[in-house]
């Protein structure tokens, strides 16, 4: 009985009542900037979703892989780099948890220093520190113990585990979708005042068929649910019709792969293609909770 109640309540809502109807102006200046808001804030809000999403993304992805690497640095004589690299492999070797180890070749080296150093520097002459990559295991790396049996084992071997800088930029990224998100509050915290704005215009234009409406019976309730009613499927068309834009847009721009900066990559992935269909019902949401406020209001005043 619930549900059948329920289902003729939405039914209603969505058929409307003639009568009441007369009250809301089908077209005009009101008509228009519900509708064009709510598409203009939609359109906007699927490109902050994706960039929340994609920072979110981002962040998981560069605390996980980041977690998983050290370096290892090695400064010594040009006699000695050999003898100390081989060193550092054998304690690498036999440390708990570490998966694999790699040396660097110069070419790889150089191809880091290139962006820095620029490509005429002779690197060949510099006296630059031997490169080993390390990848841990999943149970992860004791970094301490490590420190210590290469300080012991191998004296011109500095493990860095990129702690320095990984958690920076993690945090920067899980800032930045924090702000996505915050973003997306205030558009439709916006969207809300314009549709507010919209119902009070609309409310005051109509007040003499309003007044005519409550000489023959009819009570706010009544006719603030035409106005409820009209406003909402408004920004719920309006809303639907800027997300699918929105989203069109999203695939004409540039794919990134996982490697990619965040910019590159910007956009939805797999299940998350889902977030913007929540768009269109949560500015139906707003637009339902704003004009009913702005009705009861305004229908108080023209008493």
């Amino acid at each position: 009985m619930r549900l059948r109640g329920n289902i003729h309540k939405i039914s209603g809502f969505i058929i409307g009542d003639a009568q009441a109807e007369r009250a809301v102006p089908p077209t005009g200046f009101t008509a228009r900037l519900v509708v064009f808001a709510a598409a203009v804030m939609a359109f906007l809000a699927v490109f902050v979703l994706a960039l929340s999403v994609s920072a979110g993304k981002l962040a998981e992805r560069w605390e996980a892989e980041l977690a998983q690497s050290a370096t290892i640095r090695i400064s010594a004589p040009r006699g000695q780099m050999q003898a100390q690299t081989e060193a550092a492999l054998a304690v690498l070797n036999t440390t708990p948890g570490v998966a694999a180890a790699r040396v660097l070749s110069d070419a790889e080296q150089r191809a880091l220093l290139e962006p820095w150093l620029g490509t005429e520097m002779p690197l060949a002459d510099l006296p630059i520190p031997q490169l080993i990559e390390v990848v841990q295991t999943p149970a992860g790396l004791d970094t301490e113990a490590l420190r210590l049996r290469l300080l012991g084992e191998v004296p011109g071997a500095v493990l860095d585990d990129h702690a320095r800088w990984r958690k920076p930029l993690a945090h920067a990224a899980a800032r930045l979708s924090a702000l996505g998100w915050l973003l997306i509050g205030l558009i439709f915290g916006v969207m809300a005042a314009m549709i507010t704005l919209a119902a009070n215009a609309a409310l005051a234009a109509n007040a003499t068929v309003i007044t005519v409406m409550r000489l023959v019976g009819a009570k706010d309730s009544y006719i603030a649910s035409a106005f409820v009613r009209r406003f909402t499927l408004r920004a719920l068309s309006g809303a639907a019709l800027g997300m699918c834009l929105g989203v069109i847009g999203l695939l004409f721009l540039p794919s990134g792969s996982a490697e990619s900066g965040l910019l590159s990559g910007l956009g939805f992935s797999g299940a998350s293609w889902l977030w913007p269909l929540g768009l269109p019902p949560l500015a139906g949401a707003v637009a339902f909770g704003a004009t009913q406020a702005a009705a009861r209001r305004t229908l108080k005043e023209l008493r």
